[in-house]
């Protein structure tokens, strides 16, 4: 792992140690890995729904098999599992 320091003011930082004294978390650095966690699945979703509504509003609609949507959440459930056991 990398080091990255970064400037907090103190109402900030104290609000981290808050949650971190409360057992919220073990570490400042696990409340600001959480934090950049949460964002980074906040921008794949906001992508994610641009690309369906661009879908949507396309000009050639395709219709899929309930097959497909079962091979996509299986797909789905590996690269969760995948991307958890990275992090962990």
């Amino acid at each position: 792992m990398t080091t990255l320091n970064i400037s907090l003011p103190e109402q900030m930082r104290s609000f981290i140690e808050s949650q971190v004294s409360k057992g919220f978390y073990s570490t400042a650095s696990d409340y600001i890995r959480d934090l950049i966690r949460d964002d980074q699945k906040r921008k794949d979703q906001a992508k994610l729904e641009s690309l369906l509504l661009e879908a949507l509003e396309g000009d050639d609609p395709q219709e899929f098999a309930p097959e497909f949507f079962e091979r996509l959440r299986e797909r789905a459930r590996q690269a969760i599992k995948a991307k958890e056991g990275k992090t962990s």
